[in-house]
C-alpha cells in the first residue's frame, strides 16, 4: 500500500512542480477573496492547466515534449461561491443515481461550509473551507438491509476549487497525508482498516476519462454495525471539479456489491460535469505531465472515484 501511494504522490507533486514556479502555496492554494475569484481562473476559451503558466515539462517517453492532457472550457468555470454552489446542484448524485432500492440516509447532507480533513492522526475532521475551494457538498446514503444482507452506506461528494491546479493539489495532498494511514477513523466507533491504493494521470493506465484518478479499497468497520466489510473510495478530477464516492458494505456484501452503486453513481455524476464545464479529452493541448511508475498503473477503468472521509 505505502509504495504504491508513495509512486502516485511523487507523479503527481511532479506534475505540479513543473506548473506555477513548483506549485507556490501548495494545498491552501492562491484563492484569495470572492471579488478576487475571477483573476484566479484560467482565461476564457479552451484550457488547460497549461494555461495557468505552464513551462517546459518532461514527457511520457521521457523527451522534453509534452504529452497532450484533456481541455475544458473556461468560460464555463465557476467564479465564484454562488456558480460553485449552482454547479454542485447539477452534477452531485441523488439516491436514483446509485439504482434501485437506494434512500436518503440521516443526516443527508454535510455542512457546506466546511470539508473532512485526513488529520496526522489518521482520524477524519471536519474544517472550514480553504480559500482555494469554492464550494464543497457532501451527501449521505444508504442500501437497506434486505435479502438477508445488512444495510450498505454510499456517500458522495463534490468539491469546486478556484482553478485545475487547486484541484490537482487535493488529489496530491490526499495521497501524500494518507502515506502513513492504513487504518483510519472515521469518526467515534467507525474506522478503516487495511486500505491501498492505486491512481493514475489522464493518459496512464487506460485513464482517457479524467485528469486524475485515485481509488481506494480496504475494510470498513463499526461498533453498531459490526465488521469488517468492503470498503470502495474513488476520486477524478475534471478541471477544478473533484468528484468521489464511496461505499461501505454491510453483513452479507461482497465487493462488487458495493462497487456497482459506485459506479452507477459515478458515471453519472462525471458525465454531468463534463457537460457543465466543457471537459472535452478529444480536443487536447500540451501541458506537462508526470511519468508514472508501472507499479501505480493498476486502476479500474472509466467511472471509479468516491468521498472524502467514507461512507
Amino acid at each position: 500500500m505505502a509504495y504504491a501511494r508513495t509512486v502516485r504522490v511523487c507523479g503527481v507533486l511532479a506534475a505540479c512542480g513543473s506548473l506555477l514556479l513548483g506549485c507556490t502555496g501548495g494545498g491552501d492554494g492562491g484563492g484569495g477573496d470572492e471579488d478576487t475569484a475571477e483573476a484566479a481562473t484560467p482565461k476564457a476559451g479552451r484550457s488547460t492547466d497549461a494555461d495557468a503558466g505552464a513551462g517546459g515539462g518532461t514527457g511520457a517517453d521521457g523527451g522534453t515534449g509534452a504529452p497532450p492532457t484533456p481541455s475544458f472550457d473556461a468560460a464555463k468555470q465557476p467564479k465564484t461561491r454562488e456558480q460553485a454552489r449552482e454547479l454542485i446542484q447539477k452534477v452531485i448524485p441523488g439516491p436514483e443515481q446509485f439504482g434501485p432500492g437506494v434512500v436518503r440516509a440521516t443526516p443527508h447532507e454535510g455542512d457546506p461550509a466546511r470539508w473532512a480533513v485526513l488529520g496526522e492522526d489518521c482520524v477524519w475532521q471536519q474544517q472550514e473551507l480553504p480559500k482555494n475551494v469554492l464550494a464543497s457538498l457532501t451527501r449521505h446514503f444508504e442500501l437497506p438491509a434486505a435479502g438477508g444482507k445488512g444495510a450498505m452506506r454510499l456517500s458522495a461528494t463534490v468539491t469546486v476549487h478556484r482553478t485545475p491546479m487547486d484541484a490537482a493539489w487535493e488529489q496530491a495532498r490526499f495521497l501524500e497525508e494518507a502515506l502513513g494511514c492504513e487504518e483510519q477513523l472515521l469518526r467515534p466507533g467507525e474506522r478503516l482498516t487495511n486500505l491501498y491504493s492505486l491512481g493514475s494521470v489522464f493518459g496512464e493506465s487506460a485513464n482517457t476519462d479524467y485528469d486524475d484518478r485515485v481509488t481506494e479499497n480496504g475494510k470498513c468497520r463499526s461498533d453498531t454495525r459490526g465488521g469488517p466489510y468492503p470498503y470502495t473510495w474513488h476520486q477524478v478530477t475534471l478541471g477544478p471539479v473533484v468528484v468521489s464516492v464511496s461505499g461501505c458494505g454491510g453483513r452479507g456484501h461482497t465487493a462488487a456489491d458495493v462497487l456497482d452503486p459506485i459506479v452507477e453513481a459515478h458515471t453519472k455524476a462525471t458525465t454531468r460535469v463534463d457537460g457543465a464545464i466543457g471537459w472535452d479529452a478529444s480536443a487536447p493541448s500540451d501541458s506537462p505531465e508526470a511519468k508514472v511508475s508501472p507499479e501505480a498503473k493498476v486502476s479500474p477503468s472509466k467511472s471509479v472515484p468516491g468521498t472524502t472521509g467514507g461512507a
